[in-house]
């Protein structure tokens, strides 16, 4: 896998990732959350945003199974999921799943590192 572009509206998500912390932005007028980051907020327009770290459980909002790669290198990989995760706060997520996909299904958070970033996961939990 190659690593993701980092911006400078993302950095503090990535650093926040290699620490196995999931690090939002949150809006200082309207107090909503939001991902990806960026410069000012989509719900009240107001510059800027703090970060906020968020534990990462959730429940799956949607999911699908990957049955071909999209490149040579990844071919071992499959059959893989990739969920769409909401959390409490209401913003949503997307990752690969492990385990079975099936709406609400709770979810925790699984970081994986690789040589130069850190993925994050979700694990389906009881």
């Amino acid at each position: 896998m190659s690593s993701p572009r980092v911006d400078d509206d993302a950095r503090s998500f990535w650093a926040g990732m290699r620490e196995h912390k999931i690090v939002l932005q949150q809006c200082e007028a309207c107090g909503r959350r939001r991902l990806p980051p960026m410069p000012s907020c989509p719900f009240c327009g107001t510059p800027g945003g703090t970060d906020t770290e968020v534990d990462g459980h959730g429940k799956v909002y949607s999911w699908v199974v990957v049955h071909r790669a999209l490149t040579p290198a990844q071919e071992d990989e499959v059959p893989y999921t990739v969920a769409t995760v909401e959390l409490p706060d209401g913003v949503r997520m997307v990752g690969r799943l492990i385990g079975e996909g099936a709406p609400d299904a709770p979810v925790a958070p699984v970081f994986v590192d690789h040589d130069d970033w850190t993925e994050l996961r979700f694990e389906v939990i009881s």
